[in-house]
């Protein structure tokens, strides 16, 4: 099975990718595509034209309509779309609606329902307990027997490219709080998995039915404020130090481009309760590489974190929380188990002492440019780009 699209075959985007998003083309309305290679597929006319149910939710401003479809029509839409860019008979049929993508304009891909934060990885949990509590136990009682996480603002979430502006609030000062821009800009390259079927109110999702509830992945940068935070966060957790901004990638990688990524998780000892079905829990196999201002500085691993994603979602709703179409939740930051893999430069600069890449950074600056970038094992034998995220920091507003 090969492509015709140009330079797709082999690529980080050949068929057993195919992301969704959504994109605007000048004085049109905002519609939804599928990247192969380095184009973007026109969906909605070409599912016209062919007459498919789900063409109408094709033409939407965002992913939502299409991530609430029943899975057989998602899976239709999928081995419809090879078929379009395999064959001579697709060719013909897609190929005018193939478009650069350097040519369109890419969206948020979302319409973000709520957005929940967790704290999934044992490296980064235990790295930001010894940072803080050198004397003390570096994880808390309960990380072992549940993932950790919070409810983070919705409204603020933004798509890749959006500059993100320093945020300015309180800070521990000398006796009383001091207020001004945060000194201690950081980032946490995450991975956000994105819902596409919700459940009703009183009912919980178990582990096992991740697949039928999240639609796919998005890579993640949930830039923080650790001076605001660290003033803040006692006793009620992250709020104005996390909810000035969220960027995400402007693709959705579905579920089905993953299939070659599970794995193995590292281990849970002690074994968690009968509602994570721990027996069955699954990791995936995604790379992750930060650059800062055109210097890749870390490359940590999403398979090393700890508590799996179907056990998040899990834990989210075992108290009857509902959850709803375009619902996101962030892994929280993905570290590996040494210096070169830590997700934030709260860890590589081992609490703001040891200065990282060529601009000897402590934490980010004004005018500085943050990439994460994301690959996994695809179906084909290669390997596959998820989403991309870029945002520059801008001077905090005066």
């Amino acid at each position: 099975m090969s492509t015709w699209v140009p330079g797709a075959a082999g690529s980080l985007h050949d068929v057993d990718n195919l992301p969704y998003g959504v994109f605007t083309l000048p004085g049109e309305a905002p519609r939804i595509g599928a990247r192969i290679g380095d184009y973007l597929l026109d969906l909605a006319p070409v599912a016209a034209s062919d007459l498919m149910e789900i063409a109408h939710a094709l033409e939407q401003p965002s992913l939502n309509r299409l991530m609430a479809c029943p899975p057989d029509q998602l899976a239709g839409l999928r081995a419809w779309l090879v078929d379009l860019l395999t064959t001579d008979a697709g060719r013909d049929t897609a190929e005018p609606f193939l478009l650069p993508i350097d040519s369109v304009r890419m969206q948020l891909p979302i319409e973000v329902g709520d957005y929940v934060d967790f704290y999934a990885s044992e490296h980064h949990a235990t790295n930001v307990g010894m940072i803080f509590r050198p004397d003390g136990d570096a994880l808390l009682p309960n990380w072992k027997h549940l993932p950790v996480g919070y409810h983070g603002r919705a409204g603020t979430v933004v798509a890749s490219g959006t500059a993100v502006r320093r945020p300015s609030g309180q800070r521990r000062g000398e006796g009383a709080p001091e207020f001004g821009p945060s000194t201690r800009l950081d980032i946490e390259a995450e991975l956000g998995f994105v819902v596409g079927r919700g459940s009703a109110l009183g009912d919980r999702v178990p582990a096992s039915a991740f697949t039928e509830h999240v639609f796919g992945v998005v890579g993640l940068n949930d830039w923080s404020a650790r001076d605001i935070q660290a003033w803040e966060y006692v006793p009620l957790g992250p709020f104005l130090g996390k909810s000035f901004a969220t960027s995400i990638s402007t693709w959705v990688t579905p579920l089905a481009a993953l299939d070659a990524a599970w794995t193995a998780l590292p281990g849970q000892d002690p074994t968690p309760l009968p509602y994570l079905e721990p027996a069955t829990a699954r990791g995936l196999d995604i790379a992750v590489e930060i650059e800062l201002n055109g210097e890749v500085i870390a490359r940590p691993p999403y398979a090393a974190m700890y508590w799996s994603p179907a056990q998040m979602l899990a834990h989210l709703t075992v108290n009857g929380a509902s959850i709803r179409t375009g619902d996101l939740f962030g892994s929280g930051t993905i570290s590996g188990a040494d210096a070169a893999t830590q997700g934030s430069l709260l860890e590589l600069t081992w609490g703001w002492r040891e200065p990282v890449g060529r601009d000897g950074r402590l934490a980010l600056e004004d005018g500085d440019t943050v990439v994460l970038r994301y690959t996994a094992p695809g179906t084909l034998g290669g390997r596959i780009a998820l989403g991309e995220v870029t945002g520059q920091i801008l001077p905090a507003s005066m």
